[in-house]
């Protein structure tokens, strides 16, 4: 079902599935199979030379998967999407889709450690170059930018950094350059939509907040169809030259009967068949069922964190706030400029004992969870130095945003008043350790 409505709201219940056609289902069913069987041997034929699309293996497309994939596309306002089997599946197939040994990438120094690990020390390894810029300036990615670079890579809303990146700005760059710009949306889906400001690619982290209920490990790229590869074929050789994986097929010429989606097509039938990436069937239930609550959880995550950074803000244990509603300036311009109806459910903030009172603050909570995950329903706290970016040296660290007392906390859809009676309570017990010490 096409749904051209741009309320989310809609989109995340309708678009892509109406009913099981056999039986009348209105929940998407789980098609837990491997194979499907062609209709004859010219059936077979036509799907793995790509003259018409549908199911051959499920490593490679599955059903369930599709509907994912059709309503978080229509969710973002891309022409096609591929769910894979996590967040950092998705990051490293947007990357590896376009860029091989010898090539580079510009990235924004503003990312969750995961990612900076896998650009700064794993894609080295394939011969891929990562050159890390502050997006403070945009034009620090036109500087970086030579004749083998193959993507900008950036987040929406840099999880633990949490400043807007200059989504519009660096776009402009890339299409003067000839550069797609890849934007990670997982902190902030239904609040941006990177492709409506210039981005060409997006990738999400669906473990997140489109899950929301910390059950399910996957990913997704959604292929914004907008950037004239074939254009820019000298830079892509990938999808403008002979494939040999794929009976020669050039991607740019093959997709295009099936609509601008050679990047998408291309990821899909090499990629994913090749390294199988490929997300459960069930997971894309899961995934689902999060997408239909997504509008509603995220208006909740949002209110709460600014009443959260309003409260820390004001404590006087609490030395900085860092959340996109306490910042001024540029900060503050791009993100009034790129989030709408809200400001996300991250916040991240700095007590005055440092390290040793994030710890006590940390193991104090009774109501948020000590975990490693973000988009729960639940509130999440985090102690990210010592945990999800420990992998960095102490100067990644704090490019990426993260000092020693930092502390991130993913607040969740509870009540108000409980969330703030139980930072009340941990931020006592910091400070009457500080000063027992």
């Amino acid at each position: 079902m096409t749904i051209k409505t741009p309320h989310p709201e809609t989109i995340v219940l309708h678009a892509g599935y109406r009913s099981d056609p056999a039986t009348g289902a209105v929940a998407a069913p789980i098609y837990q199979t491997t194979s499907y069987q062609f209709a004859n041997t010219q059936q077979a034929e036509n799907l793995f030379a790509l003259k018409e699309l549908g199911n051959i293996y499920s490593r490679i497309m599955n059903p369930t998967c599709a509907i994912l994939e059709e309503r978080v596309s229509a969710l973002e306002g891309g022409v096609a999407a591929l769910a894979v089997s996590s967040g950092q599946a998705a990051t490293a197939i947007s990357i590896q889709n376009i860029a091989r040994a010898g090539d580079n990438i510009v990235s924004s120094t503003d990312l969750y450690g995961g990612t900076w690990n896998l650009f700064a020390n794993t894609l080295p390894t394939f011969g891929i170059e990562v050159r890390f810029v502050d997006p403070a300036d945009p034009e620090n990615f036109r500087r970086a930018t030579d004749g083998r670079t193959r993507a900008y890579y950036a987040e929406t809303l840099p999880n633990p950094k949490l400043q807007v990146f200059p989504i519009g700005e660096v776009a402009a760059i890339g299409e003067d350059l000839g550069v797609p710009l890849i934007v990670d949306n997982t902190a902030a889906p239904v609040i941006c939509r990177p492709l409506a400001h210039g981005a060409h690619i997006v990738v999400h982290s669906t473990t997140k907040y489109i899950g929301g209920h910390g059950t399910s490990i996957g990913g997704i790229l959604v292929d914004g169809g907008k950037f004239d590869w074939a254009k820019h074929a000298e830079r892509f050789p990938l999808l403008n030259q002979p494939d040999p994986s794929y009976h020669g097929a050039v991607w740019t010429e093959a997709a295009a009967p099936l609509g601008p989606i050679a990047y998408i097509l291309k990821a899909r039938v090499t990629l994913q068949r090749d390294l199988g990436y490929a997300l459960s069937p069930f997971n894309a239930f899961q995934f689902i069922q999060g997408l239909e609550t997504l509008p509603l959880r995220i208006r909740e995550h949002c209110r709460n964190a600014s009443a959260v950074a309003k409260f820390l803000a004001e404590h006087p244990e609490v030395t900085k706030v860092i959340h996109p509603n306490r910042q001024t300036g540029e900060a503050k311009r791009r993100a009034d400029t790129y989030l709408s109806g809200g400001n996300g459910g991250l916040v991240g903030f700095e007590l005055k004992g440092g390290k040793e009172a994030g710890r006590r603050f940390i193991d104090a909570l009774q109501l948020f969870y000590h975990v490693a995950n973000i988009g729960d329903v639940r509130s999440l706290a985090i102690h990210p130095a010592s945990t999800t970016h420990s992998q960095l040296s102490p100067a990644e660290q704090l490019a990426t945003g993260v000092s020693d007392g930092y502390v991130r906390l993913s607040v969740g859809i509870e009540h108000i008043d409980d969330i703030l009676a139980d930072l009340e309570r941990a931020l006592d017990a910091a400070a009457a350790g500080a000063k027992a010490a």
